[in-house]
């Protein structure tokens, strides 16, 4: 983001790091080649492209050499927060709604892109910041940052299977090869795992503000930003015990 969460200064950038945490701070730069990023924030990449949402619309580049080719707004959104991609290759994209002082606007929604087309699944204010999204068949999984929630979307427009989490202001979500969902969470400064409809429960302690969480599934790693420290933890998984070992990459350019 460098900078506030809503600031069109032109300065974002997306980093890339190797699974040895060296850092390659700035691989894609506002206002360098063509390059715009203001806010970049969550992010996928798909057969070679990078697709990273930034404020009001979703912006695409080549992964392989950084350069821009692309964007899709999304009218009506104003803090657009995580993007996933489903079985079918349609993406799902959250916007948390919120104003600069992370006071609720309203905005609350889930939309759809397929095709290069943006359709609104849901709008309400029950969806309570909605943030990490997890796509699959039929809709998407959905953390919250306001509300401490999960609940699942469908294409249908449909909010169920809502349940409460351990702790708030939830952030990332992924799902592991061995089929646990990780759910991180500024409030409780942790990383939950758990299954959809049943208890989650503390996995890794001690990250402070864990932003949008990433999965190695080749490693079984998992790669938590802490947004307040400028920093990545690497973090590898146990399937059967939990946490098993621990490194951390600077982010700092």
């Amino acid at each position: 983001i460098n900078g506030a969460p809503l600031d069109v200064d032109g300065n974002g950038f997306i980093s890339k790091v190797t699974p040895a945490g060296e850092v390659q701070a700035k691989f894609i730069a506002g206002g360098v080649d063509g390059v715009v990023l203001n806010a970049p924030k969550g992010l996928v990449v798909v057969n070679g492209k990078i697709h990273v949402v930034d404020i009001d619309r979703v912006r695409t580049f080549d992964s392989t050499t950084g350069a821009p080719e692309g964007e899709i707004v999304i009218k009506g959104a104003t803090f657009l927060n995580d993007i996933a991609v489903a079985p079918d290759g349609s993406f799902y994209v959250s916007d948390s709604g919120l104003n600069k002082d992370f006071s609720s606007n309203g905005s609350d929604a889930i939309y759809k892109i397929e095709g290069g087309k943006v359709r609104k699944v849901l709008a309400s204010k029950k969806l309570g910041g909605p943030n990490g999204v997890l796509a699959a068949t039929g809709g998407t999984w959905v953390a919250t940052f306001g509300s401490g929630e999960l609940y699942w979307v469908s294409d249908a427009g449909k909010q169920e299977h809502v349940q409460k989490l351990p702790k708030g202001a939830n952030d990332g979500i992924v799902l592991t090869t061995d089929g646990r969902t990780l759910v991180s969470s500024w409030e409780g400064s942790s990383v939950f795992v758990g299954s959809t409809g049943k208890d989650f429960v503390e996995e890794i302690s001690g990250v402070e503000s864990p932003a949008d969480i990433g999965y190695d599934a080749k490693r079984n790693r998992l790669l938590i930003p802490l947004f307040k420290k400028d920093s990545v933890v690497l973090q590898t998984l146990d399937a059967a015990d939990g946490t098993a070992s621990e490194t951390k990459a600077p982010a700092k350019p």
